[in-house]
């Protein structure tokens, strides 16, 4: 098996672990490339030689392995998975970040993990990814692992969005914007605006409000091959449609978004022991309670 290494250069913390993970990888004999920034950043730092850091860089991290190790945070991994393309490329997130909902291995735990995966004892997950077309001519069609966002451009007001799903109209959100979620992205922003938490393996869509004028306007769930389109209604501000926080500003008035499910997925190394359940105890505290957390 041939590793990738990729991360995010702005964290001081990703260095020293890539690094090491870089001597790892030499003295077991395992082949590997570095995404061309972490090499230069490693060279620059004087944590590997010149010869490893020019014979094992490698500008396209899509090509660059069987498997990609990703350290940094959650949006690292989501940024990863937008290089690494529709290729199924096996993504491990290492996180060096603060919570880590999908990058879920923290360094204490690499060598460990690295040495299941050597031996084949782990699982790839499959995770569904949605793909948006946009009638204009300035944007080609794009795809999220966590969500696509139709949000207001920092304007005050509402921004008024017609939605109809599999060609029936559904609703017209009076609202700061409208999130549609993959079950991946149950967990980021639909979660912080009162989405539900999807697991995984659900095949789902989610459309949570941001802020709807009208109270009785709750997120909701549909199936997975739901087609979704979005009529956005503003004639006077700017609007920004977000693939995972990766931003297009449009002004163009009575633009329609389809949003559906992709053709292909984002595949996660999961190890034996690993569960979303525990990932939900773990990262959001779920069953601990203040006497827990004082005794300790």
């Amino acid at each position: 098996m041939v590793y990738g290494i990729t991360g995010n250069p702005t964290k001081q913390k990703l260095w020293t672990p890539v690094a090491k993970v870089v001597d790892w990888f030499r003295e077991n004999d395992h082949d590997f490339w570095i995404h061309e920034p972490i090499a230069a950043g490693l060279l620059e730092r004087d944590l590997v030689s010149p010869k490893v850091g020019r014979e094992h860089s490698v500008t396209d991290i899509a090509q660059a392995g069987d498997l990609v190790l990703s350290f940094g945070g959650d949006g690292t991994l989501l940024r990863t998975a937008h290089l690494t393309g529709p290729n199924d490329t096996p993504l491990l997130g290492v996180n060096i970040g603060r919570l880590g909902f999908l990058a879920d291995i923290e360094v204490d735990q690499l060598y460990e993990a690295l040495e299941a995966i050597v031996a084949g004892n782990y699982t790839v997950e499959e995770r569904m990814v949605l793909e948006a077309r946009v009638n204009a001519d300035h944007f080609d069609t794009e795809w999220a692992v966590n969500e696509f966002v139709v949000d207001r451009s920092g304007a005050a007001g509402l921004i008024k969005i017609e939605v109809a799903v599999d060609g029936t109209p559904l609703n017209t959100y009076w609202a700061d914007g409208l999130i549609m979620a993959t079950p991946t992205g149950s967990t980021a922003y639909s979660l912080s605006t009162g989405g539900p938490i999807i697991t995984p393996g659900v095949d789902a869509v989610i459309l949570t409000p941001i802020a709807p004028h009208t109270l009785t306007v709750r997120p909701i769930v549909l199936p997975a091959d739901s087609t979704i389109t979005c009529r956005v209604h503003e004639d006077e501000q700017p609007y920004v449609f977000a693939a995972d926080g990766r931003s297009t500003l449009f002004d163009e008035h009575e633009l329609t978004f389809t949003v559906e499910r992709a053709h292909h997925t984002v595949n996660l190394v999961k190890l034996p022991g690993q569960h979303f359940f525990h990932t939900l105890r773990s990262k959001l505290m779920w069953g601990v309670r203040r006497s827990d957390e004082a005794s300790e």
